[in-house]
Parts: structure tokens; sequence; C-alpha cells
């Protein structure tokens, strides 16, 4: 970890308003879809309508021939031109301890097509029009076959396989704990708690759906690709070393504004691919851009967990065992992280933020005949929390105690700290009742009986759900390096190889920047996205503040110690008694004096620069309480969160503002898990909710006002800001905390356990199964 001056201020704790807000609200965002078309060539893909075929024929004769068309692109065009596939991790093992399933996945599919939406066939005309025109034209000849969408059902005998050197489907599998001593545990314990439970699939709802532009820079011969990426330097790679096979430094990713990512937008597509192909192969300009449908059934997904979990309690409600069988799906192919999610990222954070001595976690990665599975907004730890924040909820009920008081028996205790989880994550920082105790003031806990009541006399139901939560952020990258230049007009110049989609590292790093050099915001530019400027890992798992941030706090206290040491010399004084303030360098005790600025115009190429690296010492625990309020509608199932307060532990907030936005965008995507959404398929692998007609987002007027408070009591221990990340936590602790808002409310009439979404049909079914059986 980078020790910083302890004289250095980083703007923290500043609600500075979002600087980039501006442009992206008066048009003049850099958003890729509003690039000019330059006489570019449009790229349009044709998708498979099957789940499971082999492809008999392909004929694009017709398609050849027609207005406009410059080319059309098939598997076997790709494989003639030895174009890569897009690139996997091999680093699980199956659980017969083989290594792990590899599909390959290529950017068109060839001889066989293993989910509805995948590419099969491109085409590259002069107008989208045209393209599209040409994609009507040509004629798939397929041979369908069973397919599966289920993971639980395709690991069963006789399920269709989805790759023929992986018959059981099972890509990988994981086993965390202890078993003989789970099974002992459970024999003897007071009670025991079990659940069956589901995070659902989720389809991703950036604002902008993903485009890519590509051409060939004239001087060099250098593919310059345009794309949307919150990781530009993992992207140049993979392109270059694994599917252009050509040197990474002939190729500049370029990346402007984002409308979300997400998650969703990390790595290469094979839309970026083809597109970038068809670039080099044609040395033309060329564009793509997807609608809606295109991301519903082509892009990655989310979630898609299924869950057996058990609790071993004494008779106090101490949990003495954990046991949990998953089944992650990961679709037909293997995108980025889809593995990892399931069997690694979810286990980091499935103890939560509790003492449960022993466990075991058996978890496999399975394949089905759907759109892959990827990041998506907490990846694999929304799921994992869900899982032992129900099972805590569950207890309480079982047992009749108070959901905060099972919580508080299990609860890690400060005197723990650092603490190592079941799986080997190390905690190094956190007060996990205190932030209970204040939700539930903050929430007026012992207001809610006569909210109840009130609701009841209007004929409503009404709950209230608890959930503490914790979650792992870094992404496994824990060092960030970024380039700051003072240059001879008056400006400082950040370049960083972290992302920025819409979480506001422009605002954040200027005021690191500001408050650090003790110069004007104004003055201050931050550069993302151009890998010919700076490669970094990139803006996932929540890492760019507390690793991208670090880097930028280093380069801060590198810029100013370079400074001295050229003030010095040009001042002919020790450097011992330079001082540095508002961007002046002055001897002490003197006027002398000069600007940063003008050292700068002394420098080679009129700026003074420092290469500077950010280190930090191992993941951010980022931690809170969210509790709810939710009313149900007896007659229509119609849920309602009314009240929503959380407890945020982010360690030190450098802008308090951001990270109350992040969390509010986070819990509006967890109300949407627990409530509306739902990726459907049916048995014959057809996407049913391929449109927002099918596909249920939450509403601003489906959310309440959500009162964040951010508690800064336990700063982080692993990085020198002592930040945590904030991206993700509202959609971790949201999805448990509704549900529990919704079982609450049923409860008096026995219903204790549904799986998400909860919907109004979902809801209002079981109401009248309940009322039934209550009159039988």
């Amino acid at each position: 970890m980078n020790i910083l001056p302890g004289s250095m201020r980083f703007g923290a704790g500043q609600p500075v308003k979002r600087l980039e807000d501006q442009r992206l609200l008066t048009g003049h965002g850099g958003y890729l879809d509003d690039k000019a078309a330059d006489g570019a060539l449009w790229l349009v893909v044709m998708r498979s309508p099957h789940a499971h075929a082999d492809i008999v024929s392909i004929d694009t004769e017709a398609a050849k021939g027609m207005p406009g068309v410059e080319a059309v692109l098939t598997g076997a065009d790709l494989i003639a031109d030895d174009v890569g596939t897009l690139p996997t991790l091999p680093i699980f093992k199956r659980p017969d301890g083989s290594p792990m399933a590899l599909p390959l996945r290529r950017l068109l599919a060839h001889e066989k097509v293993r989910f509805v939406g995948e590419p099969v066939a491109a085409v590259v005309a002069t107008s989208q029009l045209a393209a599209q025109a040409a994609i009507e034209a040509i004629a798939v000849e397929y041979n369908e076959l069973p397919a599966v969408t289920d993971p639980t059902a395709a690991i069963q005998p006789g399920a269709p396989a989805v790759w023929a050197e992986t018959p059981d489907n099972i890509v990988a599998a994981m086993s965390y704990g202890d078993a003989a001593k789970v099974d002992a545990a459970f024999a003897s314990a007071a009670h025991t708690v079990s659940l069956d439970l589901v995070s659902q699939r989720l389809i991703p709802s950036a604002m902008e759906p993903r485009s890519t532009i590509a051409e060939i820079e004239k001087k060099t011969g250098r593919l310059i690709l345009h794309t949307q990426s919150q990781t530009p330097g993992q992207t140049r790679d993979a392109l270059a070393e694994a599917i252009l096979k050509r040197p990474k430094e002939s190729i500049q990713v370029l990346v402007g504004d984002i409308g979300g990512g997400f998650g969703q937008k990390t790595g290469v597509y094979p839309e970026d691919a083809l597109v970038a192909y068809a670039a080099v192969k044609l040395n033309r300009k060329i564009r793509w851009r997807g609608d809606r449908t295109d991301e519903f059934v082509g892009g990655t997904h989310g979630r898609d967990l299924t869950s057996t979990a058990s609790f071993a309690l004494d008779s106090k409600g101490k949990v003495l065992a954990y046991r949990v069988t998953s089944i992650g799906g990961t679709g037909a192919y293997l995108a980025g992280a889809g593995v990892i999610i399931p069997l690694v990222l979810g286990p980091f954070v499935q103890t939560g933020v509790y003492h449960l001595p022993v466990v075991h976690f058996d978890i496999k990665a399975v394949m089905t005949h759907t759109a892959p599975v990827g990041a998506y907004r907490g990846a694999g730890r929304p799921e994992a929390v869900y899982i032992v924040e129900r099972l805590m909820d569950a207890a309480a009920r079982k047992l009749n105690m108070d959901p905060r008081a099972i919580r508080k028996i299990n609860y890690i205790k400060p005197s723990q700290l650092p603490y190592t989880n079941a799986v080997g994550q190390v905690y190094d920082s956190g007060a996990f009742a205190h932030m209970m105790d204040r939700a539930a003031e903050l929430s007026d806990w012992d207001g809610f009986k006569a909210r109840k009541k009130a609701a009841q006399k209007k004929g409503l139901l009404y709950g209230r759900g608890v959930t503490s939560y914790i979650e792992w952020t870094g992404g496994r990258a824990h060092t960030e390096n970024v380039k700051l230049h003072a240059t001879a007009e008056g400006r400082v110049v950040l370049h960083s190889g972290t992302q920025a989609m819409g979480q506001g590292l422009e605002t954040t790093y200027t005021q690191m920047i500001a408050a650090a050099l003790d110069i004007p915001l104004d003055k201050i530019d931050v550069v993302q996205g151009n890998t010919d400027l700076a490669v970094g890992f990139g803006s996932v798992g929540s890492r760019s503040l507390f690793v991208g941030g670090t880097a930028v706090a280093v380069s801060s206290a590198e810029m100013i110690a370079k400074a001295r040491e050229k003030a010095a010399n040009i001042l002919e004084a020790s450097i011992e008694d330079i001082e540095y303030s508002g961007g002046m360098l002055t001897i002490a005790g003197t006027d002398r004096k000069i600007s940063l600025f003008e050292i700068a115009a002394k420098e080679k190429g009129a700026r003074l620069s420092v290469d500077s690296t950010g280190e930090v010492d191992g993941p951010s625990w980022p931690n809170g309480a969210h509790i709810c309020e939710v009313e149900v509608d007896p007659e229509t199932g119609v849920s309602r969160v009314v009240r929503y307060t959380t407890v945020d532990d982010v360690g030190n907030a450098v802008n308090p503002m951001l990270v109350a936005g992040q969390i509010h965008g986070g819990v509006a995507q967890g109300v949407g898990q627990a409530l509306y959404e739902n990726a459907a398929y049916n048995d014959d692998g057809q996407l049913l909710t391929a449109s927002y007609l099918d596909y249920c987002i939450p509403r601003a007027d489906n959310l309440p006002p959500i009162n964040v408070t951010l508690d800064p009591s336990a700063p982080c221990k692993t990085n020198p800001l002592g930040a945590k990340g904030c991206g993700e936590s509202g959609a971790i602790g949201g999805p448990p905390c509704v549900v529990h808002g919704v079982l609450d409310a049923l409860a008096p009439l026995g219903v204790t356990t549904l799986n998400t979404p909860l919907t109004p049909e979902k809801v209002w079914r079981a109401i009248q199964d309940a009322k039934s059986a209550q009159a039988a």
C-alpha cells in the first residue's frame, strides 16, 4: 500500500456537484452514437432464431448482389481468415478433477447455434437499411435440435448437451469448507432452517445500448476502435492477442461517455470484434449500433443462481453450521467472469457479516441454451448475500426472535477484526452491529406499529424488511497507473485507465487533485478511455475510487515532490526550503517563487509529468444495513415500497453526494430484482421477455425517497484513502430487504417464502392459496 504524505489533502467529504453533468445534460456528451457517420459502412448482424440447431447451409449469394452491400460474412469466412475466439480463463476444474470445459465462442456461429440471438452472419453495406434488407435475403437451413434452458434441468441425465465435450453440461465446480463437520453440527443442532432460493436471471438495462465504430488510421495503418467498454485496456489486448492476432500496439481503443455499464459493458463482444475485423478486411470505417432487441437477446445477462441453503442453530439463535448447494447458469458460452461469478465471487461474501464457524459450499457452473451470463451490478455478491440474509430472517421467524437480535448474536464482533471468513477472505474493518443500530434509529423503528395500523385501516397488509450486507470490491486487481501533467497553459491533465460510465469519476478525481494541488477545479482535465494515453485494469468490481483514486492521490504527491525539486534548481535553493501552496513554489521566508505552470513551460514538451502507480493491500469491504417498509394490496397483489433507510459504510467518502447517488441507483435495481424483473425463456429457448413490453423494470413512481446515511466510523485499512467501493452496495442489500418486507406483510396469512420476482400475480396467488388453506 502506498504511504502518502500526512500533510496532503484529497478533497474527502466534499459534496461537489458533478462536473460532467453540464455537457451530458445539454447535448454535448461524447456518446458513441452521436459521432458523425463520415461515410462509414454499416454492419448489421443476423441472429439465430433457434436455441440449438445444426447449421446445414448458409446461402449468401442473393444478399451479396443487393444494392449497397459491400460484404457478407459467415463463420466459415472468419475461420478462413484465422480470426480467433473470445478468450476464456481456464482456471477451474470439473467435479471429476478434469480441466474445465472451454467452449469456443466464435464471432459468428459455425456449424451449430447454441442460443436464440447468437450471431450467425453479418452484412456490411452503405447504410443500415441496406444492410438490414440484405440480412433478410440470407437463406439459412437449420436442423433444429432439443434445447435446455433451466440449469437444474441441464444436469439431469439425458438432458441435451450444450457442448459435446461436456455431456453433463457442468463447466466447472468448486467446494469450500468441511462437509463432515457441517453434517455433525446439523445432527446435534437444536434448530434447523432450510430454504430453496432462486436469484432469477436479469437483463441489464443501461440507458445507452452497445455500439462500435472501427477505422484504419491512414498514416499508420493502426486499427482505431471506438467502443463502449468499462475496460478499454483489456478490450484492446483481447482483440489484439486472441481475436485479430496482431500486436496490441497496433490497436488504439477510444471510449467516450457511456450511458450506463453495470458490468455488462466489460470486455469484448462478438459485435465489437466483427466491426474491427471488417474494418481491417475492407480498409473502411465500419459502424454497428445495437437496438434493444440486440441487448435483450445478444447481450450478457446477470444472476441465474439456484440454491438450497440451510442453517443449524442452537437454542438461542446462534448459527452452528451453514450449508449451501448452488447451481449457477452460465448460458451457452462463458462470458468474461461468467464462471468466476458463481464459483468465486459469490462464496467470497456468502457468510455475510456473520461469524459462521463451520460451512460447506458446493457450487456448479452449468451451461444452458441461453444467452451468456456475465457481470451485472454486484456480480455474485447479491446472490450470495441474498442466501445468508434470507436464512437469517427465516431463522428469526422460526425462533420467534427480533430480526435484529438474531443478527446481533451472529455478527462478527469488532474485537474479531481483521476477520478471516470461511473461504479465506479477510475483512479489514467494519462495525456491523453499530450499522444496524443506526439504521433502526433512522428508520423510526418504534413508529412501525402505528404505520402498520394505519395501513391496515386502509385494507393493506404492511411489513418491514431488514438486511445486513457486505460486499467485496476490487476486481482482483490491486494496482492502477495514472499519468499527471502540469502544462504551460496553466492546466493539470490526468490520464487514467479507469473508465467513467455514470459514477462521476471526472468529478471525484478532479476534486482530489484540486484539493491536493490547491488549485481551482476548472484548471483540471480528466482524460479516460484512450489506450494510447493510459492503460489500466479498468472499472469493474467497484474498484475505481479506492484503487484508481489511490493512484490519483499518489500522482498528486509525486507532482508536488517533482515540482519542488525543479523549483529548488531554478531558484538555486535547498529543496527542504521550497514550500508548495496554491500552485506556487516559494523559498520559505522570502518572496522568491515560481509557479507550477512556469516550471512546466521550461520542461520538454512544455509540461511537467509524473507516471504514478497506486497500490492497495487488498480488497475493500463496504457494508451496511437496510430497512424498508412495504404495503401489499391483498386484492391485487401489488407490493409497494413506501419507506427505505440505509446506513452504509464506504469508509472515507470523497464525495458523499455521489456515493448517495450510487446507493440510490443500486437500491432501485435491487427493488427491480425483488419485485419486477425476470428473464424468462420457454422450453424451446425463446426469450419470452425480449422487450420492455414483457420485461418490467422499476420506474420512478415505484420507488420511495431513499434515506441514505454514510457512516465513516470504520475506514478501510487496505488503502491510504481509507475509502471503500460503493457502486454496487445498493443492489446487494436491496433484494433481500424488499423480499423480507413483503414476506413480513404476508406472514400473518402463513406465507413465509416466495421466490423472486414477487410480482402482483405471484403475491395474489399466494394470498388466495393461504386463505383457502385457512378456510379448509
